[in-house]
């Protein structure tokens, strides 16, 4: 009814086949589907789906669900328990190199790609810069935080006794 050449909704026709209709209703549908081929068919699709979700059975929960789900919630956290082990001794240890490489590249770039000085007559081009949103952040964090387990697998840290 709502396909190009009929004046209904699709809603009416959902409703018509989860049998959620007054007689009057239905009554009107049946006619229209009757004579509509898309009409038709999207009523049959609809019926084939709430089949199958009558037929359908969800999987038994396991009997440690809980507690695995809880023990997984103990071992999440946010990204504000982790901002205080970005700045442990071990991590500042082995990032240090890497940060310092990194500020140096970073202050070559910056130097082979300084800008000419801009004369009066010539207009000054004004960049934007996009904020952050606090889920990149989060995810730069949760990045670097599997970055660092992955090292401690690859490359103990001496401080720990193995």
């Amino acid at each position: 009814m709502s396909h190009n050449g009929c004046r209904g909704e699709t809603e009416l026709l959902l409703k018509y086949a989860a049998g959620g209709l007054e007689a009057a209703d239905r009554e009107a549908v049946e006619r229209h589907i009757e004579g509509c081929g898309p009409c038709r068919e999207i009523v049959a699709g609809q019926r084939a789906v709430w089949a199958a979700l009558d037929g359908w059975e969800a999987p038994p929960v396991s009997e440690d669900f809980d507690r695995r789900l809880g023990a997984r919630i103990a071992r999440e956290t946010s990204w504000r328990d982790r901002i205080p082990r970005l700045f442990s001794p071990a991590l500042i240890r082995r990032g240090l190199p890497v940060a310092a490489a990194a500020g140096l590249a970073v202050a070559a770039i910056l130097v082979m790609n300084r800008p000419k000085p801009v004369s009066p007559a010539q207009p000054v081009a004004v960049q934007q810069v996009e904020p952050l949103r606090p889920d990149q952040v989060e995810t730069t964090l949760q990045d670097m935080e599997m970055v660092r387990e992955f090292s401690g697998l690859v490359q103990p840290d001496p401080d720990s006794k193995m």
